[in-house]
């Protein structure tokens, strides 16, 4: 671990954005901390392989947190959210409330640089999901304090489109979008190279939003690309009404689609300018979310992401 850096603390780094933080900052010679629940998990013990810090705590620990934030540069916030379902997200309350006290303590430990990591929907008007206006609020309350921050807001993650109940293993595919309507994604790995750079660079990107994508695809793009990964056709259609009828939690994110909101508002060409590598969702789906879709293909289970 290179001494010529000081440390980030990294939250959520067992977790698929925190993870992906962790491991772009390593890769750029950064010393990297964790706060983690349980040090001896699998994905804790992957972390302490890849040369990160482990400090146990918890988001309601705020003794741990201010041990953790002692002497380093950065501080990477990331809060699960409502919308990951009852098992593994917060209340958009609980959200709120842990994502204000990261950035108050890092305020008052004095922390050079705090990434947030919001949501592409997010904008000056609320949405009416729970858990994009939460982070609505954390953004503002950020935007209050005198410490150097930016905010990033990801696209809809490409591995969301690889969770169980969408229907690849029918041959098909149900999404959000319409045949011809455009929405963007992104690469959950991505979301960490660009953190890594905003990270170095705190001059540049201090202070600012910073929405972020990879690719932009339509239903019918969504069904050429997951025809071409799968080897056979799969045909795409999007959500019925009365699965929509159903839902009102998927409801409400295809309105926010239609809206423009969730549609994404990201400059690709700028974000490849940062970092070259920002992957298609066809490179994706050939190479890290390979694993994902082939499993995806096999799978017969129930819609897996937020709740009804």
């Amino acid at each position: 671990m290179s001494d010529s850096k000081p440390p980030i603390l990294v939250f959520g780094a067992t977790g698929q954005q925190g993870g992906s933080v962790a491991a772009a900052l390593r890769k750029a010679d950064w010393p990297v901390r964790a706060l983690v629940r349980n040090p001896s998990s699998a994905q804790s013990v992957a972390l302490l392989g890849m040369g990160v810090e482990l400090l146990p705590g918890q988001f309601a620990d705020a003794d741990a947190i201010r041990a953790a934030m002692a002497g380093v540069h950065g501080v990477f916030s990331v809060q699960p959210s409502s919308g990951q379902g009852p098992v593994l997200g917060l209340s958009d309350e609980e959200e709120e409330r842990f994502g204000v006290a990261i950035a108050d303590l890092a305020v008052e430990s004095g922390v050079g640089h705090l990434v947030y990591t919001s949501v592409g929907a997010v904008g000056d008007q609320p949405t009416g999901m729970g858990h994009f206006d939460s982070k609505a609020r954390i953004e503002a309350h950020i935007r209050t304090l005198p410490i150097t921050a930016t905010i990033v807001r990801p696209a809809t993650f490409m591995e969301m489109l690889t969770m169980p109940g969408f229907g690849l293993d029918a041959g098909r595919f149900n999404f959000f979008v319409k045949s011809d309507q455009s929405m963007q994604l992104v690469a959950v790995e991505d979301i960490g190279r660009i953190v890594a750079a905003i990270f170095a660079d705190p001059a540049r990107f201090g202070g600012r939003t910073l929405e972020i994508a990879g690719d932009s695809v339509t239903g019918r793009d969504l069904e050429a690309l997951f025809t071409e990964a799968a080897g056979r056709q799969i045909a795409y259609e999007r959500f019925s009404d009365e699965v929509l009828t159903a839902n009102p939690f998927l409801a409400k994110l295809t309105a926010l689609l239609d809206t423009g909101r969730l549609a994404g508002r990201a400059d690709l060409d700028a974000l490849r300018k940062i970092n070259p590598d920002m992957l298609s969702f066809r490179e994706w789906l050939a190479g890290s979310g390979r694993e994902a879709f082939e499993r995806a293909l096999g799978t017969g289970e129930a819609w897996a992401y937020g709740g009804s």
